[in-house]
C-alpha cells in the first residue's frame, strides 16, 4: 500500500518526483483532475496507484487521500485564476486531516517574498508581495503553516525558482530549447542579461524525495536553488551552441507583453511578474543543505544536454 500522495502531479514536476520515487523502489499514489491524463503520464510504473479527485468536492478530497501518510501538493491553476490557489490548498488541507494525513509538503514559488531586499533571499527574508500573485501565494503558505500550528498535521513549504528539464514546456527557455532543434526564431522574455537562476526538473524531484523522508523538514519553509547564477542570454546561447546553431531570438520586454497581452491573457498576466526580470529572487538554500547534506545541483551544460536530447 502506498503511503505517499502527490496531489496535482500531471505536470514536469510531479513527473520529476514520481521517478525519484520509483528511484528508491517506492510505492506512490498520483491525483488528479483526469485519470486518463494520469493513465498517460504513470500508467507504465507499476509503482504507481491512480486516482482522480474534485477538489472542490470535500469528500473527493477525503476518499483521495485514505490510508496516506504524506501528501506533496502541487495544484496548478491557470495564471489569470490566481485567487483559487488559497481556496483549493483550504479545502485539500481540511480534506487530509479529515482522511488522517501526518504530512502534507506545499511545492512554493518565489512570489510571496516581492521585490527581493537582499542579493541573496533566505527562508528568513521578509515576504512583502506586492503583486496579486504573490498576496495569493503568500496566503496559500500562511494556510499551510498555521495547519501545523493546530497540532492536527505536520506541513512544511519547498520554494523553487524558475526551472527548466525535459518536458518542461511552460519554461521562459522552452522557445529556445524549441528553436534550437529547428532553426526558427526564439522569444525570449527580457531583458535578458538580468542575473537569473534555474532549477533543474530532475534535481527538484530527487530533493523533494529526501525532503520528505526527512524528520527535520516539517513546520518550516526550506528554498532550492539552481546550480548558480547565471542569465537568460547566457541559457540560450549555449542551448543554441549544443545544438549547433547561432542564437537567433526575439526579446519582449514589458511594453511588449503588454501589447500581446490584448490578445493573450497568459501573456496579460506575466506583465504583472515582470518585476522578476529585473529584480530577480535568488535563493539562499545553505539551510536545507545543512539539513540534507549536498543537494543536487546538475551543473546548466548538462542539464541543457539532456534537455536538448528529450524533445
Amino acid at each position: 500500500m502506498e503511503s505517499i500522495a502527490l496531489i496535482g502531479a500531471s505536470g514536469s514536476l510531479g513527473k520529476s518526483i514520481a521517478a525519484a520515487l520509483s528511484a528508491r523502489s517506492t510505492r506512490y499514489r498520483v491525483i488528479g483532475r483526469s485519470e486518463s491524463s494520469l493513465k498517460v503520464s504513470f500508467g507504465a510504473d507499476p509503482l504507481a496507484s491512480l486516482v482522480s479527485w474534485n477538489p472542490d468536492s470535500p469528500e473527493s478530497i477525503r476518499r483521495a487521500l485514505a490510508d496516506i501518510d504524506t501528501a506533496i501538493y502541487m495544484v496548478g491553476v491557470n495564471y489569470w485564476q490566481f485567487e483559487l490557489h488559497p481556496q483549493l490548498i483550504k479545502k485539500t488541507l481540511d480534506g487530509a486531516v479529515a482522511a488522517g494525513v501526518k504530512k502534507l509538503l506545499l511545492i512554493g514559488t518565489v512570489y510571496p517574498f516581492g521585490r527581493p531586499q537582499a542579493e541573496r533571499v533566505s527562508e528568513d527574508h521578509p515576504r512583502q508581495p506586492h503583486t496579486f500573485k504573490g498576496r495569493m501565494r503568500k496566503e496559500q503558505e500562511d494556510l499551510v503553516l498555521a495547519a501545523h500550528e493546530t497540532g492536527k498535521i505536520q506541513t512544511a513549504i519547498l520554494r523553487l525558482p524558475d526551472f527548466y528539464g525535459p518536458g518542461v514546456d511552460k519554461s521562459f527557455l522552452w522557445s529556445a530549447f524549441q528553436s534550437a532543434k529547428t532553426g526558427k526564431r526564439a522569444q525570449l522574455v527580457g531583458p535578458i542579461d538580468t542575473p537569473h537562476e534555474f532549477v533543474y526538473i530532475p534535481d527538484a524531484g530527487a530533493t523533494v524525495a529526501r525532503l520528505i523522508a526527512t524528520r527535520g523538514a516539517w513546520s518550516k519553509a526550506w528554498n532550492l536553488g539552481g546550480a548558480g547564477v547565471t542569465s537568460t542570454r547566457a541559457m540560450a546561447a549555449e542551448i543554441f551552441a549544443q545544438a549547433g546553431r547561432k542564437p537567433k531570438y526575439t526579446v519582449a520586454g514589458k511594453t511588449m507583453l503588454r501589447i500581446f497581452g490584448l490578445f493573450n491573457p497568459m501573456v496579460r498576466e506575466l506583465v504583472e511578474m515582470h518585476y522578476l526580470q529585473t529584480s530577480p529572487v535568488i535563493l539562499d538554500d545553505t539551510r536545507l543543505k545543512d539539513l540534507l547534506g549536498e543537494l543536487p545541483k546538475t551543473p546548466y551544460k548538462e542539464g541543457i544536454r539532456q534537455t536538448l536530447a528529450s524533445i
